[in-house]
């Protein structure tokens, strides 16, 4: 708020700029990843966007509930950071914390990771609704984040 003398400000994530993405099971978080714009990681940073993403539950959930769609865009903010939720048919939630307004960028991401996470799906060692431990799966989303967020 306050005066508009705010609104020039740079807008590309600075160094201490974190994204976070959750994926979230039916009873408890099943991945986690940290995407930083730089810099050294802090912890503190860290719990926040937890606890953030966290309580964007209700949001996300009362969300997929007014639609059929899979993508749910922003269901909440923080300061200057959105919530994007994605739910996939079998209700797992994606949420991507993250400074960005762009939309279809975010959308296109979270395409990629339902098509990672489908994937392992079909891994036999996988079973569904639990911890993803995968570290090829957390490679390739490090991946995905570098090229589009």
């Amino acid at each position: 708020g306050g005066c508009g003398s705010h609104v020039v400000a740079d807008r590309r994530a600075d160094a201490t700029t974190t994204r976070m993405l959750l994926i979230v099971g039916s009873k408890e978080p099943l991945y986690e990843a940290e995407f930083h714009g730089g810099g050294q990681k802090a912890d503190d940073t860290a719990h926040l966007n937890q606890f953030i993403l966290h309580s964007a539950m209700d949001m996300v959930d009362e969300a997929a509930e007014a639609t059929t769609n899979t993508y749910l865009k922003i269901v909440d903010r923080f300061n200057d950071q959105n919530v994007f939720a994605f739910v996939t048919a079998g209700g797992i939630r994606f949420l991507l914390l993250y400074e960005g307004r762009n939309e279809d960028t975010v959308k296109n991401f979270f395409q990629e990771v339902y098509e990672l996470y489908v994937k392992l799906l079909l891994n036999p060692f996988y079973q569904f609704d639990t911890p993803i431990l995968s570290p090829s799966f957390d490679q390739r989303i490090h991946a995905l984040a570098r090229r589009y967020l």
